[in-house]
């Protein structure tokens, strides 16, 4: 009688902790790091100084676990954010401080998050700054620093919100798009406004329509 092999499973991780650097003199790739913490849906802001904060995102658990790289040593120095969060959106601000606003917990969209902070590159700590008006996530990874440095958060509702630094508060902008646009992105053009583009709503299905907000 012929036993039957044995089989091996393997539990693979959801997120990879390997970094890169782009020359663009080159069109070469050079790598560096890695990362301390593996992860997906993180976000990354370049520092005033050239370095660039890591925050978030998921391995096997969504994470706190927030990172600095440094061009001069090519390596990564960790932190810790106050809130594990990721699918979040974050801003770097007129001072050099970086707003990280929204994301979700390890139950996805039944821990959608209204919580917000702030990483002070000076002191390298992550502080509490009042919550979004509506959790939400999957967001830009990139919320845009408008001119009046203001950050303007939008997607995961059709409320679109914009974080005053003055007052250290979240507005409602005016108006509200049609659907909650989830994965879409925001990029400031020259003229001051904001192209919202792409995403998805709640069913799902992709969108080639695109909002412009108007400071």
């Amino acid at each position: 009688m012929c036993s039957s092999p044995a089989v091996q499973t393997t539990t693979l991780q959801a997120g990879v902790a390997s970094a890169e650097i782009s020359r663009a003199a080159t069109s070469q790739f050079e790598p560096v790091g890695p990362m301390h913490t593996a992860r997906i849906s993180q976000s990354a802001t370049v520092l005033n100084d050239g370095r660039v904060l890591i925050v978030g995102g998921r391995g096997d658990t969504v994470t706190a676990s927030a990172e600095i790289y440094d061009p001069a040593t090519k390596q990564f120095v960790t932190g810790g954010l106050l809130t594990a969060r990721y699918k979040h959106s974050a801003g770097l601000l007129l001072d050099g401080r970086v707003l990280i606003a929204g994301g979700s917990d390890d139950r996805d969209w039944q821990g959608k998050m209204n919580s917000a902070e702030i990483y002070d590159p000076r002191t390298g700590k992550f502080s509490a700054t009042s919550p979004l008006n509506e959790s939400r996530f999957k967001l830009p990874e990139e919320a845009a620093l408008l001119v009046s440095g203001q950050i303007l958060v939008a997607g995961g509702s059709k409320k679109v919100e914009v974080y005053d630094p003055a007052s250290e508060q979240f507005l409602i902008a005016a108006g509200q798009m049609i659907d909650a646009r989830h994965f879409m992105t925001e990029s400031k053009l020259k003229d001051g406004t904001v192209l919202l583009a792409g995403g998805y709503p709640n069913n799902d299905q992709g969108t080639a329509e695109t909002w412009i907000y108007h400071p």
